[in-house]
């Protein structure tokens, strides 16, 4: 099993559809005892948060969250977690809202302090 989300910073490597999360969304990362969440903000996203299960390298969660339009969103996703060669975490999830359409793929990957 990959090693714990908690403490982690995360950031996608690249930007989805405008009003959503994108390079400059950062995720703060929570973990224990099977349960995940964290807080996220930053380009087109004021305010997000998601709640989860992990069971093993699998995270199940939904998120909801405020747009700079004043908007809210919420949808689900389940994403796996890799542990890259350099020792940095990765997610590769799969997520679909569920307050309006679209689904899709998206990459998260660990960022250090030097990075942010």
């Amino acid at each position: 099993m990959a090693r714990s989300l908690d403490g982690l910073l995360l950031a996608p490597v690249a930007d989805q559809a405008p009003g959503q999360v994108g390079t400059r969304t950062r995720f703060a990362y929570h973990e224990e005892d099977g349960v995940v969440w964290a807080e996220y903000a930053g380009g087109d996203v004021v305010r997000g948060r998601l709640v989860g299960t992990r069971a093993g390298d699998r995270l199940d969660f939904r998120y909801v969250q405020l747009g700079t339009d004043g908007g809210t969103s919420s949808g689900h996703c389940v994403s796996t977690v890799v542990d890259l060669p350099d020792g940095r975490v990765r997610l590769e999830e799969t997520w679909e809202w569920e307050s309006r359409e679209g689904s899709g793929t998206s990459v998260v990957e660990e960022i250090t302090a030097h990075e942010d």
